[in-house]
């Protein structure tokens, strides 16, 4: 499920099947790869708000409990990092709640996305929606490590998922596939921030790599 899943030697597109939850997203002038994660157990489906820009109106996002994307340890003592992280969040629950609702076109994921990834980003979602696929089951995101610029205006953050309990289904047939018997469930993500007017973190880049994380 990640992104596209970046390999020490190159990063490709998977098939929906073989690289199963991972997300993608990417820069002005690379590609990106793998899945994203998840919140604080969150299968809630109302959505999470952000806290780094109070006033700006946020689409409501909302994923079902047939799929439950957690974030573990998803919080930081220093208000800026934790604002970073706040938006990192919805801008992964934006993509798979894009899945879910079969909406490649989706303003949630285009919020919180930088004009250069958000091309990127519909090209993993339709990964999935171009063959009737949704996702369920359950996905941690967990390990995040964020740093602020001394500016102000831009971040990196690191993250793992685990997709052991994370599924594909087909809308039709009702058929669940996991990831190919041997693959690493374990994927790392490296994504870069930058705020924008309103005061948003929005991803500008995201790459990932596949067995780069354990728990």
């Amino acid at each position: 499920m990640a992104r596209r899943a970046l390999t020490t030697t190159a990063a490709a597109f998977a098939t929906a099947a073989a690289l199963l939850l991972s997300a993608c997203g990417g820069g002005d002038d690379s590609p990106s790869d793998d899945i994203k994660g998840a919140g604080d157990s969150s299968s809630s489906p109302s959505a999470s708000a952000s806290s780094s820009a109070p006033g700006v109106k946020r689409p409501v996002i909302k994923l079902p409990s047939s799929f439950q994307l957690t974030f573990q340890n998803w919080t930081s003592s220093d208000p800026g990092e934790q604002a970073v992280l706040d938006d990192a969040k919805e801008e992964i629950r934006a993509g798979y709640a894009a899945i879910i609702e079969n909406d490649p076109d989706s303003e949630a994921v285009a919020f919180y996305d930088t004009v250069g990834v958000r091309g990127q980003t519909k090209q993993w979602i339709k990964t999935y929606t171009d063959k009737n696929l949704t996702v369920i089951g359950k996905l941690p995101v967990f390990a995040p490590k964020v740093t602020v610029a001394k500016t102000g205006k831009g971040a990196s953050l690191s993250y793992c998922t685990d997709e052991t309990e994370a599924k594909t289904k087909h809308r039709k047939t009702s058929k669940v596939e996991g990831n190919p018997a041997g693959t690493n469930p374990y994927v790392r993500y490296a994504v870069s921030l930058a705020k924008n007017e309103q005061g948003v973190w929005q991803n500008a880049s995201v790459h990932s790599e596949r067995g780069a994380c354990s728990k």
